[in-house]
């Protein structure tokens, strides 16, 4: 049986045949190129920055917030979930040098919502200021520059730290139209400075300087406002930025954390807890009582009374730990990591009544 040459699918495809005509006149009709794109990891951030920061969109919910003439408020908070993340990434990665170096005594947090700069500075161990064998770039150029880039890619060593992924502090980078990074190492007697813009799309010109004091880190950027659907940094995200300061405090031992110039009167978890029952009362008309454990070096507990069910306020390698499901139980689950731990009988007695929960994780 002879075949039809001209159903071949080997037959080139005729452009100018009949059918082909009537197709190109709809002006409907998209291009291969246009219905299947690729793009860089770095545009593919921007164009679904849900995938790698949270919402770009205003969401309203009831949280945690610190309202300068009131201090910690519960209250309904209309915020960027994608904006809150970027600062969090610096935010938690200053604390995290707290595990890489012990001796590191000091955050200091800037928020300047009329020039719409934040900065994070921390006294930690400094970034290694040397080129990287295999990439050939400075280290901190890297990190900071360089998406999928990270210190924690070692799934067998145990993480008390924030980061896993590689992005981190790259998504602040790339969703700021301004991103300076500073590090001074005293063990490479060099202070490195490097500034990007528009999104991480460009590079400053790196400096280097010799360097021969205490160590430091400082990040300093300018949120893409417009990219969150913002023009300012309103009171709500400023408030809510402040409470993470005040997280950061009671959340990472002997540290002094200061905002905008002012150190915050916080010295540990224990005194942390303080800042929320503050002025409360029993209904016997007492000061709300606290029990407090410090169950190990990494893990400290506080217990008291709440006005409005169970609520929980807990921090994992300072990570604020928002949510957590009441299916699991998780006065059961804390009390069963506290028995292991030898902790009081009274802090038992304590998880029999409606509660608040604090807890800290490092």
């Amino acid at each position: 049986m002879d075949l039809d040459v001209s159903l071949s699918p080997l037959k080139p495809v005729d452009g100018n045949s009949k059918g082909d005509k009537i197709k190109n006149k709809d002006p409907k009709r998209l291009s291969v190129e246009r219905i299947y794109q690729k793009k860089t990891q770095l545009e593919h951030i921007l164009l679904r920055p849900d995938t790698y920061v949270g919402s770009v969109e205003q969401v309203t919910q009831q949280m945690w917030v610190f309202d300068e003439d009131v201090g910690l408020n519960f209250r309904d908070v209309t915020f960027v979930p994608g904006l809150y993340k970027i600062f969090d990434e610096i935010l938690v990665n200053a604390a995290d040098n707290k595990q890489r170096d012990k001796s590191m005594s000091c955050i200091k947090i800037t928020i300047d919502p009329e020039n719409n700069v934040i900065s994070v500075w921390n006294n930690g161990k400094g970034i290694p200021v040397i080129e990287h064998k295999v990439e050939k770039v400075y280290v901190p150029a890297l990190i900071f520059g360089q998406l999928l880039t990270s210190s924690n890619y070692d799934d067998n060593e145990k993480k008390v730290t924030g980061g896993r992924n590689g992005y981190g502090a790259k998504l602040c980078n790339i969703f700021s139209t301004k991103f300076t990074v500073e590090t001074a190492c005293r063990e490479y007697q060099k202070l490195f400075k490097q500034t990007w813009t528009e999104n991480m799309n460009k590079a400053g010109q790196m400096t280097l300087k010799f360097f021969d004091d205490e160590d430091f880190t400082c990040i300093t950027f300018k949120p893409d406002l417009p990219k969150f659907k913002m023009t300012v940094l309103d009171k709500d995200i400023v408030a809510l930025m402040t409470r993470r300061a005040y997280d950061v405090a009671g959340a990472v031992k002997d540290v002094k954390v200061f905002l905008n110039g002012k150190r915050l009167p916080v010295k540990g978890f224990r005194s942390y807890v303080d800042l929320y029952v503050k002025d409360k009362m029993d209904e016997t008309g007492n000061p709300l009582k606290v029990i407090y454990e410090e169950a190990s070096n990494r893990w400290e507990v506080c217990l008291t009374m709440s006005e409005r069910g169970f609520q929980q306020v807990s921090f994992v390698n300072s990570i604020a730990t928002t949510k957590f499901d009441l299916e699991f139980r998780p006065l059961e689950c804390f009390a069963n990591v506290m028995k292991r731990c030898d902790v009081s009988v009274e802090f038992f007695e304590m998880l029999k009544e409606p509660s608040c929960l604090q807890l800290r994780i490092s």
